[in-house]
């Protein structure tokens, strides 16, 4: 081999090393997009909305949004996507509370005000006691549906399979972090490297409550051949709806909002 060959294989093989190695440990600088301003709810329009703040048991603060609910309508436990705050999602919320339902959704370390910083091990955690939050205000457990946005579904999915919930509805579902970082980076051992790694599959197959998979056919950030895989991997009663004209996050334009409140009908209906 040519000297000048040999360096240019050399000097390609110390930039892939250098790029892998501040990929791995930047990684989460590149999974988390948070807006850490904290914003009270009334200022985004949600006057019937209030601020709690969830006290971790390692010291930390975190900001959820609770609005409650209606006699005789559930709840949605929400947990968020990787990017943005709980005010860019007060629409959202304005949409639940307006249909009577109550809704708990909660940020992470380091979004909306929350103390500290973001991990797949403190975000489930945090999921746990936002879940206890909900019952120590009285919320029966078959009143409470879990609601998981993108990267927020492998948290709802291990809540349903960890604690009694009337129902789990996944948005944008992937099978896991991993799987999609794979696909994003395909030179790079990101199997190998990904610390906050949210597995799916294994979690919703374990829940026993029925389950909505929404997902637009046009997402190229989790291809909808994830959501349906996340949907073959479930027990029954289970619905999948897909939105042949909607990426990743604008299925609510075409029409995935009446679908859920379709099949919270459909829910509240078969306990009567």
């Amino acid at each position: 081999m040519p000297i000048f060959v040999f360096k240019i294989a050399v000097a390609i093989c110390v930039v892939y090393a250098l790029i892998v190695a501040l990929g791995y440990f930047a990684q989460r600088k590149l999974m988390y997009f948070p807006l850490p301003e904290r914003v009270a709810p009334a200022e985004v329009g949600l006057a019937e909305v209030e601020e709690r703040i969830i006290q971790t048991p390692d010291g930390e603060r975190v900001v959820a949004w609770y609005g409650r609910a209606q006699p005789g309508q559930p709840t949605i436990l929400y947990f968020h996507g990787n990017g943005g705050n709980l005010a860019v999602r007060a629409e959202r919320i304005r949409r639940y509370i307006d249909c009577g339902q109550g809704i708990l959704m909660m940020s992470y370390r380091g979004y909306s005000g929350s103390t500290g910083s973001p991990s797949e091990k403190a975000n489930v955690a945090d999921a746990r006691l936002a879940y206890d939050l909900l019952i120590e205000e009285g919320v029966a457990p078959a009143d409470i549906i879990v609601y998981g946005e993108s990267l927020g579904t492998a948290v709802a999915a291990r809540i349903a399979a960890e604690r009694p919930v009337g129902g789990l509805i996944l948005d944008s579902p992937f099978t896991s972090a991993v799987d999609v970082g794979a696909q994003h980076y395909p030179l790079f051992p990101v199997r190998l490297l990904m610390r906050d790694r949210y597995e799916v599959l294994p979690y919703v197959a374990k829940t026993q409550a029925p389950l909505l998979v929404i997902h637009g056919e046009r997402d190229d950030i989790v291809p909808v051949e994830m959501g349906r895989q996340v949907y073959a991997a479930a027990r029954s009663p289970k619905k999948l709806v897909t939105f042949p004209l909607a990426g990743h996050n604008d299925h609510t334009f075409h029409g995935s909002f009446e679908a859920i409140q379709a099949w919270i009908g459909e829910l509240r209906a078969g306990r009567e």
